[in-house]
């Protein structure tokens, strides 16, 4: 590396989401450098409008479920050779992995293991503190830095014997406008209207296989106790006519919405949602949005998740709401298959559709996290992240 050459960056995602992560951090790294960096690697079509063209198609590897990853697995292998081989030719000047850590990870050993001096800077930490702490220690021996989307997960790495580890906030808090309610957006319970409840069963055709049903008779529960509110339910474009087919029945039929805009103000002016536990419990406690979490699993990770309770040290969590976890505390009411009797949950969401304590000690909480998930700078997510690449790239 010479004096005003360019930056070499390579960085590799699995999925979508980290897509989108790679996509903010080239345009913070661009900004930031003091010279011209150049991308390669794996990522998706936002990075490739960035300028950096993928290796092959995520569509390659990015497979969820046992079973699509059995079928998919020689495939995955070679693709992950593939782009280790690419990495360790290309001598870049820092590997970036961000999520996706069953791929991720494979790629950054093997490139470790043929470049033992090149920094890895692995962008989202893997669930250690949650469940298979080992993970942490066997990341310490091929990741240089963790870049954490959680204020708690540095702490927990240094305790897990983990790689270094710093908070640069989760990209929610960079784009307040979406998820504060403007005036007149949320109108207050007490105007009389209709309070707007969300329906969030995901956004994959498993969680709507196990979920939407189970929704719709907490519905017709709250219906039949005289509970009066306007069911709005957003969905990705692809499950939009199955989903308008199966709620036609339920008692008080949703409003289905479609797209990222229609989805935010939903969000803005909704007074509660009934919720699939996932990123969505982050953003609706960013938003404001008092909830009840649910999450049934599907029969293999369910016997997987029992058996992996047995065994001491492995299972090192007790809630599963991302919101939760962050506050330490169950402020959300949580309700894990098989505790899912459609009155149980009508029992936790009707006081959140009226003022009620349930309902203010809810907003509490996430006024809360808002302060904990703050960057002291106030600067975006990107740039910090950025901060950490650079650094190690021009140590």
């Amino acid at each position: 590396m010479t004096e005003g050459s360019p930056l070499r960056v390579a960085i590799v995602v699995g999925e979508e989401s980290g897509d989108q992560l790679g996509a903010r951090l080239m345009a913070a790294l661009k900004r930031l450098s003091m010279r011209p960096v150049e991308f390669f690697g794996v990522g998706g079509d936002r990075m490739a409008a960035d300028g950096m063209p993928s290796l092959f198609s995520l569509h390659d590897i990015a497979v969820m479920g046992f079973g699509p990853v059995v079928k998919r697995l020689p495939l995955i292998q070679l693709r992950t050779a593939e782009t280790a081989g690419a990495v360790i030719a290309g001598r870049p000047d820092v590997l970036v992995i961000i999520d996706s850590p069953d791929f991720t990870h494979r790629v950054a050993h093997d490139v470790r293991a043929a470049l033992p001096n090149l920094p890895i800077v692995d962008y989202v930490c893997p669930s250690v503190w949650a469940w298979r702490p080992n993970r942490a220690r066997r990341m310490a021996s091929y990741v240089d830095h963790v870049l954490a989307l959680l204020p708690f997960e540095p702490a927990a790495l240094e305790r897990l014997k983990g790689p270094e580890a710093t908070y640069v906030g989760h990209p929610l808090i960079d784009r307040p406008e979406l998820l504060t309610a403007a005036p007149g957006e949320r109108p207050p319970l007490a105007d009389g209207a209709p309070p707007t409840l969300l329906v969030l069963p995901g956004s994959r055709s498993g969680e709507i296989d196990r979920m939407l049903a189970l929704y719709g008779r907490v519905l017709d529960v709250l219906s039949a106790r005289g509970v009066v509110f306007r069911p709005v339910l957003p969905a990705v474009e692809r499950l939009r006519a199955r989903i308008e087919e199966e709620t036609s029945g339920w008692a008080v039929r949703p409003q289905v919405v479609t797209g990222e805009a229609t989805k935010w103000a939903a969000f803005r002016s909704a007074h509660a949602a009934l919720a699939t536990s996932g990123t969505v419990t982050l953003e609706l406690a960013l938003a404001g949005v008092p909830s009840v979490i649910a999450y049934a699993r599907d029969p293999l990770f369910r016997l997987v998740s029992e058996v992996a309770r047995r065994i001491p040290g492995l299972v090192n969590i007790s809630m599963f709401g991302l919101a939760n976890i962050i506050l330490g505390e169950k402020a959300s009411p949580e309700f894990l298959d098989p505790d899912l009797a459609p009155e149980r949950l009508a029992d936790a969401l009707a006081p959140l559709l009226s003022e009620t304590t349930a309902r203010a000690e809810q907003l509490a909480a996430f006024a809360r996290l808002r302060d904990m998930m703050a960057l002291p700078d106030g600067r975006p997510a990107a740039d910090t992240a950025a901060d950490v690449v650079l650094r190690l790239a021009t140590r």
